[in-house]
């Protein structure tokens, strides 16, 4: 039978078979799909081929081939640099979660988890929530990072899950298309995903007052069908983004206002750090490009994914 896998919760799988029934499968041996150490073979969203066999009057699955994936969601693991985790696969659309300060969402994060989207032909839309809780000051800096974001290319919309804001402009984006809900612990995608369906009845905690730090409540990715043809994957709270391995050469090329330059650059390699007569650099001096989005692209092309999250969300990182 085919399939798509809803959950993964590590050793089980709950698939959703051609015939519109759930099962748990499971898998048998080790799956290498081209190359990748990942933590996890199967992830949410993955076409599968299984076998069903029963055992005690109990019919449960067995996995033994994974489709090709159209593309997929990857990060490293901080902790273990040489493991990568697949959050979900074959992905329509996915949606990036931000919160100003309940809890921070760092412009860091915010942009190694676009390259990394871009990377795999992603479409992200950035969806500042909890709009509704901020200050004047805070919805400021709100327009300032999405004006920022949109002269990039980005689709960017300022909402509230719990009072509804501009939540339409979000269903009519999911219709008919696998979406994903990604972000850190607290910034509301369980609430977000409760919004639009209030019936899935899904967990959610109140950030800490301590630490302004969210509360893992989404332990397994999982897929959840909707109304109107939509389906939406919701995900664990992301502390970390460990980008996964790039040439130095390729990590500009995802980086669009770098990108639309580098071809003026005086040297076709050129990596934009201290090279002479530097398209990039040169806007960058002339304000055309953001200071956090270089500093972001500088500490992606050093490797460095332990110190990123020290950054201050501040227009001047």
């Amino acid at each position: 039978m085919t399939g798509t896998v809803y959950k993964s919760t590590g050793s089980w799988y709950t698939v959703k078979g051609k015939d519109g029934v759930f099962y748990n499968c499971r898998i048998k041996g080790k799956f290498r799909i081209k190359g990748i150490k990942s933590t996890n073979p199967v992830s949410v969203g993955d076409q599968v081929v299984f076998d069903l066999e029963t055992q005690d009057e109990k019919t449960t699955g067995v996995i033994k081939e994974i489709k090709e994936r159209s593309n997929y969601i990857v990060r490293k693991s901080v902790n273990l640099s040489k493991q990568t985790h697949i959050i979900a696969s074959n992905i329509d659309i996915v949606f990036l979660v931000i919160t100003l300060n309940n809890p921070p969402t760092f412009t860091s994060f915010i942009d190694r988890f676009l390259v990394t989207a871009k990377a795999y032909g992603i479409k992200t839309v950035l969806l500042f929530n909890k709009i509704d809780t901020y200050s004047s000051d805070d919805l400021d800096e709100i327009r300032y990072l999405a004006h920022l974001y949109r002269n990039i290319g980005y689709e960017c919309e300022g909402i509230s899950a719990k009072t509804g804001k501009n939540m339409d402009k979000v269903i009519a984006l999911m219709q008919g298309k696998v979406s994903m809900f990604a972000g850190h612990s607290g910034v509301g995608k369980s609430t977000l995903v409760n919004a639009i369906q209030p019936s899935l009845h899904l967990k959610t905690k109140e950030i800490s007052d301590q630490h302004k730090q969210g509360q893992h409540t989404t332990t397994f990715a999982e897929m959840y069908d909707l109304e109107n043809d939509i389906r939406i994957i919701d995900t664990p709270g992301i502390k970390g983004f460990g980008v996964v391995d790039m040439e130095p050469s390729e990590v500009s090329g995802y980086f669009p206002e770098f990108f639309e330059r580098q071809s003026n650059c005086k040297f076709n390699n050129c990596l934009h750090k201290n090279e002479p007569k530097c398209a990039v650099k040169d806007a960058l001096e002339a304000g055309e490009i953001a200071w956090s989005r270089y500093k972001s692209y500088l500490q992606i092309l050093e490797g460095d994914d332990t110190h990123y999250r020290k950054n201050e969300y501040t227009k001047d990182v």
